[in-house]
């Protein structure tokens, strides 16, 4: 124990801003169990009904289930039990939003490299883990709008072929709406919080076990970490809590969030005209909508395309960005460590994958709200539709094009001021009549991330007389594809080189 203190405290922790996602969610999931467990002990996870006597006038009289009984008690009668749980909401959006920010941070800075991969699966399942947290904390209320919900995902599960009606029986206990608050209130109060604690130790684990990564620059290699000590780290990151707490409590008691009492019981023949899904699962409902509803009858069943199709689409989209890292490991076949993380425009292939996916997954949150967006702007909705679903399938290509030349021209805008400095605004007359503008020179820090790279050179095939295989073929080639823009961080010294990043000419370090 005492040898790990003085591991720790001789390490150094890189502070850049983008670094800090991951503190944010962890800080988030302190909040989050605090008023959690605070919000246990006057919870009631009971279907069974009571009538409201409660000081809420408008609902008074209504039969409910004791869990909405309890929460509107929460909300109404309890000292700050308001507070709590509105603190408690926007903490785990806070946690879902910090979650999310991380995984693109190493996606386009490259920190999901070796040795890195595991911890990108640790952060990949505590998204997974703490949506699933979040959408069983929202069905607890039994209000109208978690039961709205709830209708969808039991139709989902019974357009399931073959085990769909057993999954729905199994989630609910019987036919829908059944007892499934005795079912999500174990899984959100003590599995789920369980196996995210287990996912953050790891994920603690293996930062230290790997070490930070940091961004490339004078005197920092993958060998050499360049930071702050361990006692300002801690100091920083105490900070950083109190300010996520902070914010947590401004927007608890400023923001109203789900308030149940305006959509009253839940009821199964009932739903609430404008309501959706909550924001990080909207995706899933824009593919539905997006889908057209074709069904075909195989062997005297009905399968419907216009949930299968949905939910295949978005399980494979989640399935390819939780591999990604090992498919470029496999194109690139790089086996060394990367304690060096990319610039986003120093890579335009994988940030072009990643706009193409940015636009990909917003089209079908975007298209969630396709209803309300009509209303708002007197729109049709089946315009919207047909609009969303052009989207869906030209945008993902077009924004990997546009991303990539916009990145090769912040290439060549890199390169531009390392060899001639910044303008400086100033016009200068020279001898023979003619004017120049003055350029501000650029100091080594800032040249080195200006144009400290070269270009990365793709494996070629092996010359040799046997046949090369299909599979050597297209890795080759997708290799090529992923390389032709990329740039790496060069060995020389920094202000010996500035290099052409134009994908017409090759990159060489010159004196």
């Amino acid at each position: 124990m005492e040898r790990s203190l003085r591991i720790l405290r001789g390490r150094v922790f890189p502070d850049h801003w983008s670094l800090l996602f991951g503190q944010i969610a962890f800080y988030s999931f302190v909040v989050v169990t605090i008023s959690g467990v605070v919000l246990m002990v006057p919870y009631e996870p009971s279907v069974d009904p009571v009538v409201y006597d409660g000081p809420y006038t408008p609902l008074r009289g209504l039969s409910m289930s004791r869990a909405l009984d309890s929460t509107l008690a929460i909300s109404f009668e309890d000292r700050a039990g308001l507070l709590v749980r509105q603190v408690h909401h926007w903490a785990a959006l806070l946690m879902v939003a910090a979650i999310m920010l991380q995984l693109l941070r190493l996606f386009f800075t490259g920190g999901f490299r070796r040795p890195r991969r595991l911890s990108w699966l640790v952060v990949f399942g505590l998204l997974v883990v703490t949506l699933g947290a979040a959408m069983t904390g929202t069905s607890l209320p039994d209000d109208m709008l978690s039961g709205s919900s709830l209708a969808v995902l039991d139709g989902v599960l019974k357009a399931t072929p073959i085990v769909g009606p057993e999954l729905s029986a199994l989630l609910f206990g019987g036919d829908f709406p059944g007892d499934v608050i005795t079912r999500f209130y174990p899984l959100h109060v003590y599995v789920l919080p369980a196996v995210l604690i287990a996912l953050f130790i790891a994920g603690a684990v293996l930062a230290l076990r790997h070490g930070p990564a940091q961004y490339p620059g004078p005197g920092r290699t993958n060998d050499n970490i360049v930071g702050r000590p361990a006692r300002v780290a801690v100091v920083k990151g105490a900070g950083l809590f109190s300010f996520v707490v902070g914010v947590a409590l401004l927007m608890g008691a400023t923001a109203t969030i789900n308030p149940i009492w305006m959509y009253g019981p839940a009821d199964p023949a009932d739903a609430s005209a404008g309501i959706g899904p909550a924001w990080y699962l909207a995706f899933l409902d824009g593919a539905l909508r997006l889908m057209p509803g074709w069904e075909v009858v195989w062997w005297g069943r009905t399968i419907s395309f216009a949930i299968l199709v949905p939910v295949a689409v978005c399980t494979l989209f989640l399935a390819l960005f939780a591999v990604y890292p090992f498919i470029e490991d496999w194109i690139i076949g790089d086996r060394t460590d990367q304690n060096l993380l990319d610039r986003p425009h120093n890579n335009p292939i994988r940030t072009g994958i990643g706009a193409a996916g940015i636009v990909f997954y917003g089209t079908l949150w975007a298209a969630a709200g396709a209803d309300t967006m009509a209303v708002q702007f007197h729109l049709s909705v089946n315009a919207l539709i047909h609009l969303f679903q052009v989207l869906l399938v030209l945008g993902p290509p077009i924004a990997l094009a546009l991303t990539r030349r916009i990145c090769i021209g912040l290439q060549n805008r890199d390169l531009e001021i390392a060899t001639h400095g910044y303008e400086s605004g100033k016009v200068i007359r020279l001898p023979n009549g003619g004017y120049v503008e003055q350029h501000n020179p650029v100091n080594p820090y800032r040249r080195y991330r200006l144009a400290g790279y070269t270009r990365a050179t793709p494996t070629p095939l092996p010359t040799t007389d046997h046949p090369i295989s299909p599979i050597r073929r297209l890795r080759s080639r997708l290799e090529t594809l992923l390389d032709q823009d990329r740039l790496t961080p060069s060995t020389d010294h920094p202000q010996r080189q500035p290099i052409d990043p134009s994908p017409n000419h090759e990159l060489t370090n010159t004196p």
